[in-house]
C-alpha cells in the first residue's frame, strides 16, 4: 500500500528527534483536485510515521479517501459539488482565459470567511498549521490562534519570480519578455500583481475585522509564512531565486498516487502491458479529464498513425466517449497509479498539472505536455526547457499534430537519455522526509525561542 511505502521511506535519526519533537498535532489545509490533495496525504503519512498526529483539513468530498489511509480529517468549506454537478464546475475552473478569475473571485473569495471559521476550529489545540496557496483563511486562523504555521507551494509559478518569470495561463506568449531581464520583469510583475488587488478584498476585510495587522497581498507575498515555506517540487523544475520569500526550502515532490487506498494496477492493465511493447500513455489528471472533448479519440488515432500501442486514462464513467469495441492495441480505464504505469510507458502525454508532471519526471520517460489552464502552461515550459519533452497547446491538439510531436520523443535518443537523467535526479530526492525534517526543525527553533 502507498501508506506503508511512504512510511518506510521516512528516515529515522538519532535521539535528538525524540521527546518534544514527537507527538505534535499538525493540521494540513488544502483545497482543490487530487493534485492538491495527494501531496498532503503523502506528508500526513510521513508525519504519522514520525509519531505525529496529522489532520487533513479539506473538502468533505475527500473524507473517505483521507480516513481510508488512517489519517485524521476535518471538513473545510467551500464544499465540492456532488459528482453529478462536478463536471460543470470543472469546466468553468479549467477555462483557459476565465478559469482563474472564476475560481478565485467567484468561488473561493466569497467563501473565505467560511474557510477561516472551519480552519480556526480545525486548528484549535494544534501545534502547527500548514497552508496550501489558496487556503486564504489558514494564515488568518494561525495568527488569530497564535500558532506557528508553514506555507507550502506545489509549483514554481507561485513564487512569481522576476529571475524565473512564470508563464501566464491567459497569455503564455508573455514569457518572451523574460529576455528583458529581472529588473524590467520585476516592474512588470508588480504591475500585474496590482491588477489582482481587488480580487483579494474579502481576505483583507476579514483580516481587518479580526484585528490582524496587514500582511501584504494575500495572493502573493501575504500567503508566505515568516516561519517556514516549503517548495514541494523538485529542483529540476526550479532552483531558489533572490526574490523568493525568506525561510524557503525546496523538498522534492511528496508522491502519492492512489485513487483509493491499496488500489494498484488492474489485472487487465498489467496483462496488456505484458502483452506487447511499451505503450504511449495519455492522461489529463483529475480535472482536465472532465473537459477532454475529443482528446482521447485524437490520441488513439495519433498512436495508430505511429504504429504504437496506447493506454488511455479517461476518468469517470461517461465523461469521455470511446469507440466500442476499442481498436486493437488500445487499452482504456478510469485511472491507474502513475508510479506503476509511467515507468512502463514509451512516452507520456499529459495536461501539465504539477502532480502528473512530477510523476512523469520521476518515471524517466519523455513527455508531451498539452496544457489547459492555471499552472499547466508554466510547467509545460519548464519541461520543455529541461529537454525531456515537448509542448502542444490544447487548442491545436489533433491526431496529426500529436503524432508529429510524439515521433521525435519516441525516436530521437536524446530525449530518452535526458529524461532518464532527470528521472534519476527526481528519484534521488525524498520530498516527504525532507519536508517532515524541516517541520521538526521548526519545532526545535520555536521551542528554543519560547524557552529562551
Amino acid at each position: 500500500m502507498a501508506g506503508a511505502e511512504t512510511a518506510g521511506r521516512i528516515r529515522e535519526t538519532g535521539p535528538e528527534w525524540a521527546g518534544a519533537q514527537r507527538g505534535k498535532r499538525i493540521v494540513l489545509a488544502t483545497f482543490g483536485s487530487f493534485g492538491d490533495l495527494h501531496p498532503y496525504i503523502a506528508l500526513g503519512l510521513g508525519l504519522r510515521a514520525r509519531g505525529h498526529t496529522p489532520v487533513l483539513a479539506t473538502s468533505e468530498f475527500y473524507r473517505a479517501k483521507v480516513e481510508g489511509e488512517g489519517l485524521g480529517f476535518h471538513p473545510v468549506r467551500p464544499e465540492l459539488p456532488p459528482e453529478s454537478e462536478a463536471r460543470e464546475l470543472i469546466a468553468k475552473i479549467m477555462d483557459p482565459k476565465d478559469g482563474q478569475a472564476f475560481l478565485l473571485r467567484k468561488f473561493l473569495m466569497p467563501r473565505v470567511r467560511e474557510q477561516y471559521e472551519d480552519l480556526l476550529a480545525a486548528a484549535r489545540g494544534a501545534d502547527l498549521l500548514l497552508s496550501h496557496p489558496i487556503t486564504y483563511g489558514a494564515p488568518l486562523a494561525a495568527e488569530k490562534l497564535g500558532l506557528p504555521w508553514v506555507a507550502t507551494v506545489l509549483q514554481p509559478l507561485i513564487f512569481i519570480s522576476a529571475y524565473d518569470p512564470p508563464v501566464p495561463p491567459e497569455h503564455p506568449w508573455l514569457i518572451r519578455l523574460a529576455a528583458l531581464g529581472p529588473k524590467v520583469m520585476g516592474a512588470l510583475l508588480r504591475m500585474g500583481k496590482d491588477r489582482f488587488r481587488p480580487w483579494a478584498a474579502p481576505v483583507e476585510r476579514l483580516r481587518a475585522e479580526l484585528g490582524l495587522a496587514p500582511a501584504g497581498h494575500p495572493m502573493f507575498e501575504g500567503q508566505f509564512s515568516p516561519y517556514l515555506n516549503l517548495a514541494l517540487f523538485s529542483r529540476v523544475l526550479g532552483e531558489p531565486k533572490p526574490d523568493w520569500p525568506a525561510h524557503t526550502r525546496i523538498t522534492g515532490f511528496p508522491f502519492y498516487d492512489r485513487l483509493e487506498p491499496g488500489r494498484g494496477l488492474s489485472r487487465e492493465l498489467a496483462a496488456f502491458l505484458e502483452a506487447g511493447p511499451p505503450p504511449v500513455v495519455f492522461t489529463l489528471g483529475s480535472s482536465a479529464v472532465a473537459v477532454a472533448r475529443d482528446f482521447y479519440l485524437e490520441s488513439a488515432e495519433a498512436c495508430r498513425r505511429l504504429g504504437r500501442r496506447s493506454v488511455l486514462l479517461v476518468g469517470r464513467e461517461g465523461w469521455n466517449r470511446l469507440p466500442d469495441p476499442l481498436p486493437e492495441g488500445v487499452f482504456a480505464c478510469d485511472y491507474a497509479p502513475h508510479s506503476e504505469l509511467f515507468p512502463r510507458a514509451a512516452a507520456i502525454v499529459h495536461q501539465g498539472g504539477v502532480g502528473t508532471t512530477g510523476q512523469a519526471l520521476r518515471s524517466g520517460r519523455p513527455m508531451l505536455v498539452v496544457p489547459f489552464a492555471h499552472d499547466q502552461p508554466d510547467n509545460a515550459h519548464r519541461v520543455t526547457r529541461l529537454g525531456v519533452g515537448r509542448t502542444l497547446s490544447r487548442a491545436r491538439y489533433s491526431a496529426v499534430r500529436a503524432a508529429r510531436e510524439l515521433r521525435p520523443l519516441l525516436e530521437e535518443p536524446a530525449y530518452a537519455r535526458r529524461a532518464e537523467e532527470v528521472g534519476r535526479q527526481v528519484r534521488a530526492e525524498d520530498g516527504v522526509s525532507t519536508a517532515v525534517e524541516a517541520i521538526e526543525e521548526l519545532f526545535r527553533k520555536v521551542g528554543r525561542r519560547r524557552s529562551g
